[in-house]
């Protein structure tokens, strides 16, 4: 038993999760992949980036929108779908006034398409659709909105190596150091030296980034830094929540390592909101 049939095909191991509980190989291909092609665009043109923010906010919005649907929470689709891109494209000639009023029209929109269903049911269909528009394409858009000015590239690179230092630190320090769990109700594997380590390679990380690429303060950059690493724990935990209460793992499998769009974009959403507000009063 167990030996080898000779002339059989050799046995291939079967790819084994991290002590973090994902496949650590798939994830950092992919995460190199999206990297690649994020780096590229804002060192070309810069408004591309628009353009895969764009994409990435509706396959996250399709895919929110179909975990809410297995648990009676009919999200406005097509509504929350073409109002999440108007939202997100008119950041860039209007900013805050384009993706202001195209929410407002968007939300509008989806009160309306809920009528032909009646009314058992409306208030909890519509709030579904409210948050779903608010949490993903509109949160989304103060990304899109970073590359605006003439140093946007330079605020889009701060922002991204921001949050991605806050997730490898705290990974690092949590696979290695983790002893006290941060929230064990909500995210088991989470803990407290994982948040040191985020906060560590993020305030680091703000300081280089905003003085080198933005000409900054560094004390500025160290702000920054934290502020990311907290609204990215934040958004991490915030998932965890509404991915607890509908009873699943992951958002969806598109990506090998890591699950959905909606997964990679937890943390990345709220800390684009305080990226483009911390920026646009410090630089």
């Amino acid at each position: 038993m167990g030996a080898q049939v000779a002339g059989g095909p050799a046995e291939v191991p079967a790819s084994k999760p991290s002590r973090a509980g994902r496949d650590l190989r798939a994830a950092i291909l992919v995460g190199v992949g999206l990297g690649a092609v994020i780096i590229v665009s804002l060192l070309t043109v810069r408004q591309t980036f628009i353009a895969i923010v764009a994409a990435a906010a509706a396959v996250a919005t399709w895919e929110l929108a179909t975990e809410l649907k297995k648990k009676d929470y009919n999200v406005a689709l097509w509504p929350a779908l073409i109002g999440g891109q108007a939202i997100i494209w008119l950041s860039w000639p209007w900013e805050r006034a384009g993706i202001t009023t195209a929410f407002v029209i968007t939300i509008l929109v989806c009160m309306a398409w809920r009528f032909r269903a009646g009314s058992d049911g409306y208030l909890r269909d519509l709030s579904a659709s409210v948050f779903t528009v608010a949490y993903v394409p509109l949160m989304a858009a103060f990304a899109a909105m970073l590359v605006v000015p003439e140093d946007g590239a330079g605020r889009a690179f701060a922002f991204l190596i921001g949050v991605v230092l806050s997730d490898v630190g705290g990974y690092a320090a949590g696979v290695f150091l983790g002893k006290h769990p941060m929230a064990p109700t909500i995210s088991p594997k989470k803990s407290w030296e994982g948040f040191a380590g985020s906060l560590i390679a993020g305030m680091v990380g703000g300081a280089i980034t905003v003085t080198t690429l933005l000409d900054g303060q560094w004390w500025h950059g160290v702000l920054f830094g934290a502020a990311l690493v907290v609204t990215a724990t934040a958004g991490d935990l915030v998932e965890s929540l509404i991915k607890r209460d509908l009873g699943i793992k992951d958002m969806g499998t598109l990506l090998p390592g890591h699950g959905g769009i909606m997964d990679r974009m937890d943390s990345l959403l709220p800390s684009a909101v305080a990226s483009w507000l911390l920026l646009h009063l410090f630089v």
